[in-house]
């Protein structure tokens, strides 16, 4: 399966948060906790050279925990600040708040030493499409401060939010980057939702997604469909077993075509849709290890 995705406006946005960068202080990226690393654009590390840098794992309620304290870790070990959150979620945000201010706590000292007194932190916003920008935004401000969707490329342009006196947001459009050179950084992201379903093929999708959890997380697709279980050796020696399992969805779900047969497609979309939202249990796909 061969995933690629960058629309147009993608470039005009990457051009705008290189010039928006020299106005800020700290730079927030969010990445999905079921893929910490992939969905990481490798241009923000570039576009971050010199400033604080702040990783908020978001969507961690999906994820699953242990591997989320390794990503954690992982993240620290490299110099990151790390706060795991569900951004819907406003119990969260006082520790943002705090990490914030530990974050840009060398910066509020030069501005006290130059004299500077009460200016505000500006942090840009930044993440690829569809990890929750704008839905932290929201809960961070306690306000409908930017648009929100279920769905990629919902901001299109970069808009300033002043949070109180101490904090100003630039809410940035989410990026990609042109090429993934490793397929399997696409094909997780097309799986949690960052890639636009009108260019993907979700039964193809959906035999990666039931490879990976009748490997790593055995008995979730049998406990929430009511299907047999698999036999996960025969799956490794022939991939096309995955379409018998999406099948035995089709049959449990009543996702049937003319004849009876099971329609895959239908099923398809049951399958990705339970679980991006979680219903199939806490998954993460990637390991910081791998």
């Amino acid at each position: 399966m061969n995933v690629q995705w960058y629309p147009g406006h993608m470039t005009k946005a990457k051009r705008n948060m290189q010039e928006d960068v020299k106005l800020v202080d700290l730079i927030i990226e969010l990445v999905d906790a079921r893929v910490p690393f992939s969905s990481r654009n490798p241009d923000i590390d570039k576009l971050g050279q010199g400033k604080a840098r702040l990783i908020l794992m978001n969507k961690t309620d999906l994820a699953d925990p242990a591997l989320s304290a390794r990503w954690k870790a992982w993240f620290e070990a490299k110099g990151y600040f790390v706060v795991q959150l569900d951004a819907r979620a406003s119990a969260n945000m006082k520790q943002v708040h705090h990490v914030i201010e530990e974050a840009c706590k060398e910066k509020r000292e030069r501005d006290r030493r130059r004299g500077i007194l009460n200016r505000p932190v500006r942090a840009m916003v930044v993440g690829i499409p569809n990890v929750g920008k704008s839905t932290f935004i929201n809960t961070f401000a306690g306000r409908a401060a930017a648009k929100t969707g279920n769905k990629p490329g919902v901001t299109k342009g970069n808009q300033w939010i002043r949070l109180n006196k101490n904090v100003e947001l630039l809410d940035t459009p989410g990026i990609l980057w042109p090429r993934f050179e490793d397929q399997q950084v696409g094909i997780r992201l097309a799986s949690i939702g960052s890639i636009n379903d009108n260019i993907l093929n979700l039964t193809e999708l959906c035999g990666y997604v039931i490879r990976f959890m009748e490997k790593h997380y055995a008995g979730a697709l049998a406990g929430r469909y009511g299907i047999e279980p698999v036999d996960v050796e025969r799956m490794a020696a022939d991939p096309a077993v995955a379409y018998e399992v999406l099948g035995q969805i089709a049959a449990r779900r009543g996702c049937m075509g003319k004849g009876g047969e099971p329609d895959l497609d239908k099923a398809a979309a049951v399958l990705i849709d339970d679980f991006r939202s979680g219903r199939l249990g806490r998954v993460t796909l990637e390991a910081p290890e791998a």
